[in-house]
């Protein structure tokens, strides 16, 4: 099997076991919890995202790999996680909170959304081998990233329309 068919294998398999994961265990969680709680636990997930500037270390990657890939992978990251940090540390400070909540939500997904596109254009498939120790990466965190940012907006709005339609009920 070709490193390229391996890479794209590993990560829709990554997708997959997480997903099952998310849909067992997680998503009762969070649903169950009330909205602050349950975006305070996916923050506290996304704050472990400053380990992306792992893409930036030689001897950790190699030096094949793309820097038009590490960088934005590196820097989108570490932006994400300082926004879910500074959202953890706002909790007590609703407005704050929900405007950190849905900055580091935006950004986060925005940021995996251009590191595909720059994976898919830079053919990083077939350059798996250059993301050295950082291939697990992509491959097992970058799965469940996306499937919580996908949850985190459901869940902004689903609060969003629970409060119009109390506002209409008032």
């Amino acid at each position: 099997m070709s490193p390229s068919a391996i890479f794209d294998l590993h990560l829709v398999l990554g997708y997959a076991a997480w997903f099952l994961c998310f849909r067992t265990y997680l998503w009762p969680c969070l649903r169950a919890m009330d909205g602050a709680q349950a975006q305070r636990a996916i923050a506290v997930l996304h704050s472990f995202r400053f380990f992306g500037l792992v893409f930036l270390l030689p001897g950790v990657v190699g030096p094949g790999l793309p820097p038009a890939f590490a960088t934005y992978a590196a820097y989108g990251d570490f932006a994400a996680g300082l926004l879910a940090m500074l959202a953890l540390l706002a909790a007590g400070m609703r407005p704050l909170f929900w405007l950190l909540v849905t900055a580091f939500n935006l950004v986060g997904a925005a940021d995996l959304l251009i590191d595909y596109y720059h994976g898919v254009t830079l053919n990083l498939a077939a350059l798996s081998g250059q993301l050295g120790a950082a291939y697990a990466i992509p491959i097992l965190f970058v799965p469940i990233l996306m499937i919580t940012h996908g949850a985190a907006f459901y869940l902004l709005l689903r609060a969003g329309v629970e409060r119009k339609t109390a506002l209409a009920a008032s």
